[in-house]
């Protein structure tokens, strides 16, 4: 670490939890953001201001005028522009020595694995079932850390993935089929609850580079914004889930 990045990053080095060696561990790091929306915007600024060596933001879709209500990342004058080009647009201002690629098409397949295999970590900020379910099983595949986030209406929930022989992974929470999808067009999503539940997976990013990151392994936390309650649900290994129940 240079003196500015000293400076830059005191106050995370002054933390017991993270000091010199934490911060340089984040310096180093890449990160895949699957989703540059209501989540995938405080959790790429976050870890950029942090100093994340290396962003990939993945989103194939455009800013809309009714994203501007939570996804903070984007502008009144982004509406139009690729989610990613936007994106990278701020988070380059937040941080120049930031590393930013972008992938502005929809991802999936052997592709996804192999950008989820080429990271330290990736965040799973995306709005749909079949994205998360892919992005578990690619995490999963390649054994590469996963931070898993989700919000509507005034609920949110966030849970992490480690390669290990006793970790549960996100399709362990859905034994059978997941049921009708939801989504925040249709029933809409209080603004701030995303920035809350991005929020937090940047925070569990941050640790789980720093090596502090086992606090929501086998864990799932739920957030009530109505009810400003918190619930934390133990979330054992399925032995039969078809994507993790073999490794």
């Amino acid at each position: 670490m240079n003196p500015a990045q000293q400076d830059r990053y005191a106050r995370h080095i002054r933390l017991p939890q993270i000091g010199e060696k934490g911060q340089q561990a984040i310096l180093d790091a890449s990160a895949l953001i699957v989703g540059v929306g209501g989540l995938g915007s405080p959790a790429a600024m976050y870890l950029a201001a942090a100093g994340i060596g290396k962003l990939i933001l993945s989103d194939y879709d455009v800013v809309e005028t009714s994203n501007l209500q939570r996804q903070i990342i984007h502008h009144s004058s982004s509406v139009g522009e690729n989610k990613v080009d936007s994106g990278r647009q701020t988070v380059k201002a937040l941080n120049p020595d930031c590393e930013v690629d972008v992938i502005g098409y929809q991802l999936d397949g052997e592709e996804l694995k192999q950008a989820v295999g080429s990271v330290d970590i990736v965040l799973d900020c995306s709005d749909n079932y079949p994205t998360r379910f892919e992005v578990n099983r690619c995490c999963v595949e390649t054994a590469t850390r996963l931070v898993t986030g989700a919000a509507i209406r005034l609920e949110g929930q966030i849970m992490n993935y480690q390669p290990a022989a006793d970790s549960a992974c996100y399709q362990c929470l859905y034994t059978h089929a997941y049921g009708a999808e939801e989504s925040c067009e249709l029933e809409g999503v209080l603004g701030p609850v995303v920035g809350v539940i991005g929020t937090l997976q940047a925070v569990q990013t941050l640790l789980i580079l720093a090596g502090q990151g086992e606090a929501l392994v086998n864990r799932l936390l739920l957030f009530d914004a109505f009810a400003m309650e918190w619930q934390s649900v133990t979330l054992p290994k399925n032995p039969n889930c078809p994507v993790c129940g073999k490794t």
